[in-house]
């Protein structure tokens, strides 16, 4: 493994936030332009956030909900900490959780995300039902769109043994697919498509 790999946080191939390739951040741009409007929708007053890696992202949320409780929750990993140890808030509190079950109470958070996180978990189902469980409010969540996700790798050429599958993940949904699985939750108010991932917002 690379220097450079063993700088990127826990959970990413590469760090999207701040890559600075013109390709990379043309599509970063698509997709923070979405999540934002969908935010706003939402417009929580508190928030989980599932798998929240370096915390980037949860620390945007913190500035954005006026004091509001947000509470970001990955694995116990010492690079994800830290990150966290360098994005705090006075609003804001990361806790270690283990795979399984998540340790709040029934409709504790106005809002659960998980962005670009269940690709990656054992099962993808029960996380997004302990999310419904943890929201009185909305759901937030984004996922890679396959099977484009893997051919835009292999025009990359990257991962190409692997059939452009990126690296640890493995849960691959088409938007039906995916809008299926969470329609299960609650009313799918928006289903968005910035190139190439799909995004939800979930009413509860």
């Amino acid at each position: 493994m690379t220097h450079e790999h063993e700088e990127v946080p826990t959970g990413n191939t590469f760090d999207k936030y701040g890559s600075t390739n013109p390709f990379v951040k043309r599509l970063m741009s698509g997709f923070e332009g979405n999540l934002d409007e969908l935010f706003k929708q939402a417009a929580p007053k508190s928030i989980l956030d599932v798998g929240c890696g370096e915390g980037v992202l949860t620390e945007q949320w913190a500035d954005q909900i006026s004091g509001g409780r947000i509470v970001g929750v990955d694995l116990d990993d010492a690079k994800l900490k830290a990150e966290w140890a360098k994005r705090q808030r006075g609003n804001l509190e990361y806790v270690t959780v283990e795979p399984g079950n998540l340790p709040f109470a029934d409709g504790e958070f106005d809002l659960a995300t998980a962005i670009e996180v269940l690709e990656h978990v054992p099962d993808p189902e029960h996380t997004v039902a302990e999310m419904a469980r943890c929201s009185s409010g909305h759901i937030l969540v984004s996922v890679p769109r396959e099977p484009l996700w893997r051919i835009v790798n292999c025009a990359r050429g990257k991962y190409l043994t692997s059939l452009g599958n990126t690296p640890g993940h493995v849960n691959h949904w088409s938007k039906r697919s995916f809008v299926k699985m969470l329609a299960q939750h609650g009313e799918v108010t928006e289903a968005r498509s910035p190139f190439p991932w799909t995004m939800l917002l979930v009413r509860r």
